[in-house]
């Protein structure tokens, strides 16, 4: 180890640390992406809930990165229904910085990645269309 590097300082970003890069990462994705989202909410917590992860059959609690919940905009006709909450997006840290942790790739581009899986499934998007979007908000 190099007598320069200090590693004394280096923490793992807190939820609001997170919240401000997946902030930054919703801005970054092309304007009319994001135009597209209004009334989308984004969601950050440690770890899913129980019920998500026993839901989604989840083996682990670092299972599951992201998650849509909601009616995607392919599958809705009309104004929303009475008392529908709105289409949520959960980041889950943990997860996210485990799976950084054992890969190549940078934390802003993990955290870009999931947002743009997740905000995928509220388009109904393809994997080359969710692609094409990651590459232009790098």
């Amino acid at each position: 180890m190099s007598a320069s590097f200090d590693p004394s300082h280096l923490k793992a970003p807190s939820l609001a640390e997170f919240e401000a890069m997946a902030d930054a990462a919703f801005a970054a994705l092309p304007a009319e992406f994001r135009a597209l989202c209004e009334g989308l909410v984004i969601r950050l917590e440690d770890f899913p809930a129980d019920d998500v992860l026993d839901e989604m059959g989840c083996e682990s609690e670092f299972d599951l990165l992201g998650l849509f919940q909601g009616r995607g905009m392919a599958h809705r006709e009309g104004a929303p229904h009475t008392g529908e909450m709105p289409n949520m997006i959960w980041l889950y840290r943990r997860p996210i910085l485990d799976y950084w942790a054992s890969h190549e790739e940078t934390l802003g581009a993990l955290v870009v990645h999931v947002l743009v899986h997740e905000i995928g499934h509220h388009f109904g998007l393809s994997d080359e269309d969710m692609e094409e979007i990651e590459r232009r908000a790098v």
